[in-house]
């Protein structure tokens, strides 16, 4: 049975009288009843119904220019069916024939299912429920010009840092969403999500050299997660000059010590993606390296994922299959524990659900995506890490990166040389290359310092569907034997 419960949908996607006003409550019902019959409609083994209510707003400045200021809406569905193993998906704007959507997905899954009918779905329960985000500042009270305003006063004290500031990119995002989630299991969820971002990057040029540095902000608690945040974009431009008069670093090899965000980062991209159960399932050779059981590391190192972490942007209480989420650990001191499913992934390979099937719209079906991934704390305080390097590197934040396989290659964004236990010189060209698996075994120290970073407009992607909000964390971590190219 669908619960009565009060929300807000837009009245020009349901039928109604001429001239005649609906009330929220009412256009609530009609919502709920278009559902509940669309649902009784169909002849399939299982039929979802996703239908989302978007409210976004974009900037974005360049220099002194403002390149983009928009506020936009999009509203519309999409249905998922299930026939003898094979899968159909029809996506829409047209709320008010929900019946027929679901009528084509179920014939789309029939003709599938004759070439391609050995798709699953791991049994979950049935859950009821209305999700609601406590926000501190809610965005769609701030408005437009006001949110410009801001910007503007963080963009001016990076152009005005220094002459040597050559132009910046302040970006900003903000989405409210409702999700209406149904399927024939009598699942009914109602879930609301904020997620606010920006971005401030200043680039400072001398000659041919070219610097630029990063830094962001954001959360899904409101608003207020991008104020005050002056002293962070001055520091911003300070990095970037002061990048320029850094020395190329020598390639060699050498011990590195990550700062939270590069590692973070690193977790993220080397790892994480090859943990999620598709990318496993579909890959041969992945299935021989990720088994469960097998050593991955020293047993100081722990990595988990789950969406069940609290307060963060890949934070969320159920996923796009109606599953809720969870924390799944990944590595266990040293050792591969889990990975991460979708319904469909845990059927196929005999796990459990653990709430990381997510979609970045109602265009796309779900797939397997990460939410917040990080590396648990250690033991180690930072100045024990480097107390006995004697020539190291330490990298801090991730300026762009790479990854095939197992094998990756990241640049860092700022990097000093460690000399004798103590921070040294500044360098810059810090480009770090290796194999993840050998990189997570030469792991000798995991900090005690964990942060999140929950900053930017951008996001993870995967399959098309970009960019999707997530998190990613850890603390300070020492790595023996790392390749460090230089220019």
């Amino acid at each position: 049975m669908l619960p009565k419960q009060s929300a807000t949908f837009p009245s020009k996607h349901i039928s109604r009288k001429p001239g005649k006003k609906l009330s929220p409550k009412r256009r609530h019902k009609i919502l709920q009843n278009l559902i509940k019959d669309a649902l009784k409609s169909h002849r399939a083994d299982y039929v979802e119904i996703r239908i989302e209510d978007h409210e976004r707003t974009k900037i974005s400045l360049r220099g002194k220019n403002v390149d983009e200021l928009a506020t936009s809406r999009s509203v519309g569905g999409c249905v998922r069916a299930l026939v003898s193993g094979g899968w159909g998906f029809v996506s829409f704007n047209d709320i008010a024939n929900l019946k027929d959507h679901v009528a084509l997905a179920v014939s789309q899954a029939k003709l599938v299912s004759r070439v391609c009918g050995d798709n699953l779905l791991a049994p979950v329960e049935p859950i009821t429920d209305t999700v609601v985000p406590a926000l501190v500042v809610d965005p769609r009270s701030i408005s437009l010009a006001s949110k410009r305003a801001l910007l503007e006063e963080y963009n001016d004290i990076m152009l005005s840092y220094s002459p040597k500031i050559q132009t910046t990119a302040v970006r900003y995002r903000d989405t409210y969403s409702k999700k209406y989630f149904a399927n024939s299991e009598c699942t009914y969820i109602e879930q609301e999500h904020c997620d606010v971002g920006a971005s401030f990057t200043a680039i400072a040029r001398e000659g041919d050299n070219v610097q630029q540095m990063l830094v962001s902000a954001g959360g899904i608690d409101g608003y207020q997660c991008i104020k005050g945040h002056h002293d962070e974009v001055r520091e911003c431009a300070r990095r970037a000059v002061e990048n320029l008069s850094a020395a190329p670093v020598d390639a060699g090899q050498y011990t590195v010590v990550l700062d939270p965000g590069l590692a973070g980062v690193f977790v993220h991209e080397a790892f994480g993606h090859l943990s999620e159960s598709d990318f496993i399932y579909e890959n041969s050779m992945l299935r021989e390296i990720m088994v469960l059981g097998k050593q991955f590391g020293s047993p100081i190192l722990n990595i988990a994922d789950g969406a069940a972490v609290p307060g963060h942007r890949g934070s969320y209480k159920y996923d796009d299959e109606g599953v809720r989420s969870s924390v799944t650990p990944l590595i266990r001191d040293g050792v591969l524990v889990g990975r991460l499913h979708s319904r469909g992934t845990a059927a196929k390979m005999s796990e459990r659900p653990t709430g990381n099937a997510r979609a970045i719209n109602y265009r796309f079906q779900p797939i397997v995506r990460m939410t917040n991934t990080y590396i648990e704390n250690g033991e180690t305080s930072f100045d024990e890490m480097i107390s006995d390097i004697d020539k190291g590197i330490y990298a801090i934040d991730a300026y762009g990166g790479e990854t095939t396989m197992e094998m990756f290659t990241f640049s860092a964004m700022e990097a000093f040389m460690i000399r004798k236990g103590k921070v040294a010189e500044r360098v810059r060209n810090v480009v770090l290359t290796g194999n993840v698996f050998e990189t997570l075994m030469h792991i000798d120290a995991i900090g005690n310092d964990r942060k999140m970073n929950d900053g930017g407009v951008g996001g993870c992607g995967k399959g098309q569907q970009f960019p999707l909000p997530v998190s990613d964390g850890s603390p300070h971590i020492r790595i023996k034997n790392v390749v460090v190219g230089g220019t």
